[in-house]
């Protein structure tokens, strides 16, 4: 199923991004962009769109007052750097708000919600929407593109992780916990405060500890309750 795109920011970088963003998930198409909210409803008169995406502090017209004043409102995704106007936009019935900086995880999560309500809302989100095979982190000013099955494990630090492949470590700017909380579960575990690993990585597991090629990592007192519970409930993943 394709869905049909508007991005609406008045900011050229945050429209620049958002574009991207739409670009690179396979069922997304890009109609058009708009600066302002009286260009945005003009699309909307002159093309099919199934999902907005709508800055909402703008000159002229607000979002929030461009989506009161639409007779028919396709799925509407708010994005806005303020997060006061929570409530006042799940009230007008939006299918996500975003607060920006806007991160590819975060965008994924809200085009699988339109997904989702654009199918019905009771049948599943289809799995390849659910647990895509790749994400992109900021990497200082690039968005890097990381496959899941690269994914050998990652260290955090304070506010940053460090995400460790065979080929290169990628450093971004996030909380460990926010990272987990994007990985699907039965591919990678959290074992200590500090790493988080992937299951196919694993070379050998000694007593509290982890091998990963020639890395060992420590498996805290508080992981390894779960970690054995996970161990045991996915080992018959690497067999036939």
């Amino acid at each position: 199923m394709k869905i049909n795109c508007l991005v609406v920011d008045d900011e050229p970088l945050a429209r620049n991004l958002l574009s991207d963003y739409v670009k690179k998930i396979p069922f997304l198409t890009l109609v058009a962009t708009a600066e302002n909210a009286l260009k945005a409803m003009q699309v909307l008169r002159e093309n099919p769109i199934d999902l907005i995406f709508l800055d909402i502090q703008m000159p002229e017209l607000t979002g929030i007052n461009m989506l009161k004043a639409l007779q028919q409102k396709p799925m509407v995704v708010l994005t806005t750097a303020y997060s006061e106007y929570a409530l006042e936009s799940y009230e007008l019935d939006v299918v996500d708000y975003l607060l920006k900086p806007i991160t590819m995880e975060r965008f994924l999560k809200a085009v699988e919600k339109v997904s989702h309500r654009l199918q019905g809302g009771d049948s599943p989100v289809p799995p390849q929407e659910v647990a895509p095979a790749f994400f992109f982190v900021k990497d200082g000013t690039r968005l890097v593109k990381v496959m899941l099955e690269d994914i050998l494990y990652v260290e955090g630090l304070k506010d940053y992780v460090t995400i460790h492949t065979p080929q290169q470590k990628i450093v971004s700017l996030q909380r460990l916990k926010a990272l987990e909380d994007q990985l699907p579960s039965e591919q990678f575990i959290r074992i200590h405060n500090s790493y988080i690993i992937s299951l196919h990585a694993i070379s050998a597991i000694h007593k509290g500890e982890v091998q990963i090629g020639t890395v060992r990592l420590p498996i805290s007192d508080s992981y390894k309750k779960s970690f054995k519970e996970w161990v045991d409930k996915n080992q018959h993943l690497g067999s036939d």
